[in-house]
């Protein structure tokens, strides 16, 4: 009797803590499920529809997600409410009650205003919510927009992206992360609507200097690209089997596979202004400085995209380096 007795009651035990377990799965289980339902079911505003922006938005509105919009010039957001997004006729209006905020402008100048301005995000944005800045800007900045929004209860993110239009379009952009990784997590399945290649980098500001360095690859590199195309042309080579036999070796890049083929047709819109890789480049070399580093070869770029500036190039694609070197003697 007493050895049935203790049998039962370590059935009854064990059926106790198995149920007690499930329990505990089954209730972390719903709630992650839950969580996860809410998160798809969030509500965004973007800020700033140009060449990249607008292919983003398209792409948010086609996983599902509320989208408000705001741009200087609503022209270029009226094909984005066709598809069903609602249009805000001031960055502070499109803040309010949304989830997530991404802005994409022009200059640090801009960024500042549409987030700090009397008509700005932080003006009417809820705390909680998740702001984040992919325009490429500086690092200083972004960590004073985190500050600011830290203090009312808003998480700043920095998430600069490049691919430029092609990859704004196929959904491959890169994204360069900065701010609070718990955040960066949250906000993860929403970016990859329009990325495939996600990194985080760290606090806030670090997503700024990622960019930065990809933006000296592309400014310098864009230099090698060109005086490969232009030495090619004039030595009588067809192009199009030069860069057959190129590209796909060690000075295979994307500018050279993407933006070659776009000099040779004399294709120059743009997918990225040269007068924002100036602004870019400005950046990195004032940051180059407070750094004490000397970057030469960036400052060279600097001193070229310049000069094609102010032929009245600036409104031209990144690719429109080629003309210093097809133009030649008029600079």
């Amino acid at each position: 009797p007493l050895k049935s007795k203790c049998h039962n009651i370590c059935s009854l035990f064990l059926f106790f803590l198995c149920n007690f377990i499930f329990q505990i799965i089954y209730v972390a289980t719903f709630d992650k499920l839950k969580k996860k339902e809410e998160w798809i079911m969030k509500k965004i505003a973007f800020i700033g529809t140009g060449v990249m922006g607008a292919s983003i938005v398209k792409h948010l509105v086609k996983a599902g997600y509320e989208l408000t919009v705001y741009n200087r010039t609503k022209s270029k957001a009226d094909p984005l409410i066709a598809l069903g997004a609602k249009w805000a006729a001031t960055p502070a209006e499109a803040s309010i009650n949304q989830d997530v905020i991404f802005t994409m402008v022009g200059y640090p100048t801009d960024v500042e205003e549409v987030y700090t301005g009397q008509q700005g995000i932080l003006q009417t944005a809820s705390a909680g919510t998740i702001v984040v800045d992919m325009t490429t800007s500086e690092p200083i900045l972004a960590k004073k927009i985190f500050e600011i929004a830290k203090e009312k209860g808003i998480h700043s993110i920095d998430a600069p992206v490049t691919g430029g239009d092609i990859g704004a379009k196929n959904g491959t952009l890169s994204i360069m992360v900065g701010g609070e990784k718990d955040i960066f997590e949250q906000l993860k399945p929403i970016l990859e609507a329009f990325g495939t290649n996600i990194v985080f980098h760290g606090q806030a500001g670090a997503g700024q200097h990622a960019k930065m360095c990809n933006q000296i690859v592309i400014a310098s590199g864009m230099i090698g690209v060109c005086e490969s195309m232009a030495y090619g042309l004039k030595a009588g080579l067809s192009m199009e089997d030069v860069l057959k036999s190129i590209t796909s070796g060690a000075a295979g890049s994307w500018a050279l596979s993407n933006l070659a083929p776009r000099m040779l047709k004399g294709d120059l819109e743009p997918g990225f202004y040269i007068k924002h890789i100036i602004k870019d480049i400005k950046i990195a070399l004032d940051e180059a400085e407070r750094m004490n580093l000397q970057l030469p070869g960036l400052a060279l770029a600097k001193e070229l995209y310049e000069q094609l500036s102010s032929r009245g190039y600036g409104e031209k694609g990144t690719q429109a380096l080629i003309q210093y070197y097809i133009e030649g003697e008029k600079f």
